[in-house]
């Protein structure tokens, strides 16, 4: 399975309390309208317009 990554849009708040800012990279699971988002193993329950994935190639250069 490839890895998904994607950036928040909007500011999130985790499971944690933390509230991660717009541009903050996630870890993405899942497809449709909600997917789970990680940072750092907190979890984020995310909405299709709170995030965008990165394209692959950004994704595998760590960019």
């Amino acid at each position: 399975m490839s890895r998904r990554l994607g950036t928040l849009l909007v500011p999130v708040s985790g499971l944690s309390g933390v509230t991660y800012p717009e541009g903050t990279r996630v870890a993405i699971r899942g497809t449709g309208g909600s997917v789970d988002g990680f940072v750092g193993g907190d979890w984020l329950p995310l909405a299709w317009w709170e995030f965008a994935d990165l394209p692959q190639e950004d994704a595998a250069d760590g960019r």
